[in-house]
């Protein structure tokens, strides 16, 4: 018992804080002094203004606060709470160099520290070890009134046009459906629109939507546009159908070939087609791209067969580029312009039997044939184009095409002048004649219009084009020096 009475005796006296003893001497002079030490912490506390810097905080233990002592005791005593309580999360373990003592009571409610030797008291709510949650406070109504209120249509509508965001989910009844339709449609505003009908869509049973948009062509128009856009086929099908509009339904059967890339399904299914309740042109161009699918492949599986063969000089000579499978019909028809245009009407690659088919009209097989055979740069082909008959035998030339486009053609297949001027020749205007020899260099035009004027100034001036040493400067001087020629100036 002595033993224990002096080892905290030994305890008391080591440390700054002294125990109250019933054997001071100074009993009432000890008193006063606490409490006078007492109130001056508490002023400390309380008065932020007052300098605390001479008071020296110190812990439990006697240690001032923040020491190195201090700081390692505080950490084990961290460490054994941890491992005592696992299930409490792990606290920070870095030594803390400030204590929650440190604060003055006015720094805690103002959020700030005395002198920037505290840490902020907002960084003290943010720290992990040391977080206060505070219930999250209801919204203000003003911030969700646009959404929940019992907008009426009108007013739902303009709210869309201008981009604000809106439920539609309130309007239950069809009466206030079908009335926030019609507001939209009147407001001519597409986007609104096609937002009111995916709401219907969503909202609605087929037969009742189908039913009121039979009766409301532009919001009909605005829906099968836009399950169009979505490719939402089915319902599109089903739409026409109750509407009774069977060409549109076999239109859009009739578009499902492009999704069918071998040649021989697309043909077939074309072929399924034909029986369809298509309008009369439509039927026709229906059936004219089946006919022209199936000979395609014909073409294509010889040619390919020849071409391999090497015993055909022009698939050597200009080897095909591409193949002829889905190809309009005009290019069907050069290219076999180009690769069969001596075979004989009887045969399907021939051009005269696709131009009988297909009904091309004179104009377009001319066009496209010279085309070809001047590709090819067979002049005497494209002359027999131009060559006819009259009822008497004599032979002229004769074209659907004005003559100035015919020398645009050869031009741009790099004719030959000897054949550019021949045609440039029959151009009916003299004016035209005469530039469009100019601008392809037919001398012989130009100086025979100049001596058929009878103009030497013309001739003159036209002189100093031509090569020297030509046969054009020959025949140019020749014509000035002819006393024969009475020219006009």
């Amino acid at each position: 018992m002595t033993k224990y009475r002096a080892d905290e005796e030994d305890f008391w006296n080591s440390t700054k804080c002294k125990p109250f003893t019933f054997d001071d001497d100074d009993d009432g002079f000890s008193k006063l002094k606490e409490s006078k030490q007492a109130v001056n912490n508490i002023r400390h506390l309380v008065d932020e203004d007052e300098d605390d810097d001479d008071v020296e905080k110190v812990s439990w233990s006697g240690e001032p606060v923040g020491s190195i002592s201090w700081s390692v005791r505080e950490t084990a005593a961290s460490s054994q709470r941890t491992d005592r309580d696992p299930a409490f999360p792990k606290a920070n373990t870095d030594p803390p160099t400030r204590s929650l003592s440190g604060y003055s009571l006015s720094s805690l409610f103002k959020g700030k520290s005395k002198g920037g030797n505290f840490q902020p008291f907002t960084d003290v709510l943010g720290d992990s070890a040391v977080r206060l949650y505070a219930p999250e406070l209801r919204k203000p109504k003003s911030e969700y009134k646009d959404v929940v209120s019992d907008w009426s249509p009108e007013e739902t509508v303009q709210r869309m046009q201008q981009g604000k965001v809106v439920s539609l989910e309130k309007f239950r009844s069809l009466q206030d459906k079908v009335s926030l339709l019609d507001i939209a449609v009147s407001a001519h505003d597409g986007n609104v629109i096609t937002a009111v009908l995916t709401y219907l869509k969503r909202s609605l049973s087929k037969e009742i939507l189908f039913r009121e948009l039979e009766s409301r062509q532009t919001a009909l128009r605005h829906f099968i546009h836009y399950l169009t856009e979505t490719k939402d086929q089915r319902l599109l099908l089903e739409l026409l159908r109750a509407l009774g509009r069977t060409e549109d339904v076999a239109l859009l059967q009739y578009k499902e070939h492009l999704n069918i890339t071998d040649e021989n399904k697309r043909r077939d299914f074309l072929k399924s087609c034909l029986g369809l309740p298509f309008s009369l042109e439509d039927s026709g161009h229906i059936q004219d791209h089946y006919t022209l699918l199936e000979r395609q492949i014909i073409i294509e599986a010889a040619d390919r067969q020849v071409e391999r063969g090497g015993r055909v000089e022009i698939f050597q000579k200009f080897p095909r580029r591409a193949s002829i499978l889905n190809m309009p019909l005009i290019t069907t028809l050069y290219y076999c312009c180009f690769y069969h245009y001596t075979e004989t009407e009887g045969t399907y690659s021939s051009p005269l039997n696709i131009r009988q088919t297909f009904k091309i009209s004179e104009k377009q097989y001319f066009v496209t044939a010279l085309a070809a055979r001047a590709k090819l740069k067979a002049w005497l082909d494209v002359d027999a184009l131009f060559t006819s008959r009259t009822w008497l035998g004599f032979t002229k030339k004769k074209s659907p095409l004005s003559f100035q486009r015919v020398v645009d053609i050869l031009q741009k297949n790099s004719a030959p002048i000897q054949v550019l001027q021949e045609y440039v020749a029959l151009v009916d205007d003299s004016d035209l004649r005469i530039s469009l020899a100019q601008k392809h260099k037919c001398h012989n035009i130009v100086i025979n219009m100049y001596r058929d004027l009878k103009d030497r100034q013309l001739l003159l001036a036209y002189l100093q084009k031509v090569d020297q040493g030509s046969v054009e400067e020959r025949k140019i001087k020749e014509l000035l020096n002819n006393s024969q020629i009475r020219w006009k100036n």
